[in-house]
């Protein structure tokens, strides 16, 4: 399933979500904007899976290396996602876990830099399985289904990139 390159459609359904009935909406924003450029956040999975791939390329591991950019496009698709549904909840884009304030913003100090393989899986694990705890939190919170419709689409290819990690751990 992730050998597939995704244009914001849904690995797992075959899916795009409707962004069309997204209308202004605070609380919202407020619930889905750590999922995008928060600490643990779509932003920190992509820097930190490009980081990865380039650390196992240099290990001769190219299979890890491109199961690993593959992964990163789809967050960066996830990215998109969330931007666009930010845009349209009313706030700008802007790479902080708290928009429309233009405070707090994101560094990349949040990427594990960690060069040990199984340290980097094991981390990139950890960082799904919060991915995932933190959509399914984000639905719980959630009053606007157009919005919970696209999360709903984000979680389902995190338990994908999930099931992927652990494979890859068991290839180490």
């Amino acid at each position: 399933m992730l050998g597939k390159k995704s244009s914001g459609v849904n690995m797992v359904t075959g899916q795009k979500p409707s962004l069309e009935e997204i209308k202004e909406d605070f609380g919202a924003l407020r619930i889905i904007s750590p999922a995008y450029a928060g600490r643990d956040g779509e932003l920190t999975a992509v820097l930190q899976y490009v980081y990865q791939s380039v650390i196992f390329s240099e290990m001769g591991k190219e299979d890890f290396a491109h199961k690993l950019v593959e992964i990163a496009v789809n967050e960066m698709h996830h990215l998109e996602l969330l931007a666009t549904v930010i845009t349209k909840l009313g706030a700008p884009p802007v790479f902080t876990a708290c928009p429309p304030y233009p405070v707090g913003y994101y560094s990349a100090s949040c990427v594990n830099y960690t060069r040990n393989p199984r340290q980097m899986l094991c981390a990139d694990i950890c960082a799904e399985e919060n991915a995932i705890s933190s959509y399914e939190n984000i639905l719980c919170r959630m009053k606007n289904p157009p919005v919970a419709a696209v999360i709903s689409h984000i979680l389902e290819e995190e338990k994908e990139h999930l099931k992927t990690f652990n494979e890859l751990l068991m290839k180490l």
